[in-house]
């Protein structure tokens, strides 16, 4: 099984304050399904309140991100599935829930994670 990654940026979904209530409820619903299925790793929210902190291979930390790196905040999600197909099919249910948008990238196989 591979893994897969779903996400979104914070600015992608754009939802009326009086919707977030309901499509958050409809995000909820699509990772009880996906934990009900087998199927969830992990998943949640970038914390946009706690700035990047870069740490350096010598130990040196700096605040901040990779130059090339805008900005990394929204939502993710990592999914074991047993094809693309059905991590496709998984962004489809989360992109309606969360009715913006969603990136679906391929982790590389790992055989320690």
């Amino acid at each position: 099984m591979t893994k897969y990654l779903i996400s979104f940026p914070a600015p992608a979904m754009d939802v009326p304050a009086e919707d977030l209530a309901e499509v958050g409820e409809a995000a909820h619903e699509v990772i009880r399904e996906a934990k009900q299925a087998g199927v969830y790793v992990f998943g949640g929210g970038i914390n946009e309140d706690v700035g990047p902190l870069m740490v350096a291979a010598d130990g040196t930390l700096t605040c901040g991100t990779y130059p090339q790196t805008r900005e990394f905040n929204g939502g993710f999600c990592v999914l074991e599935l047993p094809s693309r197909d059905a991590a496709v099919e998984w962004a489809v249910k989360l992109a309606t829930a969360c009715r913006c948008s969603q990136e679906l990238r391929e982790f590389q196989y790992d055989p320690e994670s």
